[in-house]
């Protein structure tokens, strides 16, 4: 459809950063998350825990209110 991009693609286990707080799963803007499940076109599941690594929360988001992080670059430097 015209004015209607594709969702994006998240692999699994990929790391994600919330992009808006979710209140009702006391998550903030900038938490970092885990990519644990396609649930459907554009929709995750991702799982968020705390900082010893506990599971603090885990909810079904739209992959555009994530921002998947880089641990390397995507590309050589001239």
């Amino acid at each position: 459809m015209r004015g209607e991009t594709a969702p994006r693609l998240l692999e699994l286990l990929a790391v994600v950063a919330l992009l808006e707080d979710i209140n009702s799963k006391n998550l903030v803007r900038d938490q970092v998350g885990t990519i644990v499940e396609r649930l459907a076109s554009g929709v995750y599941e991702a799982a968020f825990s705390d900082d010893d690594g506990r599971a603090c929360a885990s909810t079904p988001i739209q992959a555009s209110h994530l921002l998947p992080l880089r641990h390397e670059p995507s590309h050589v430097a001239a």
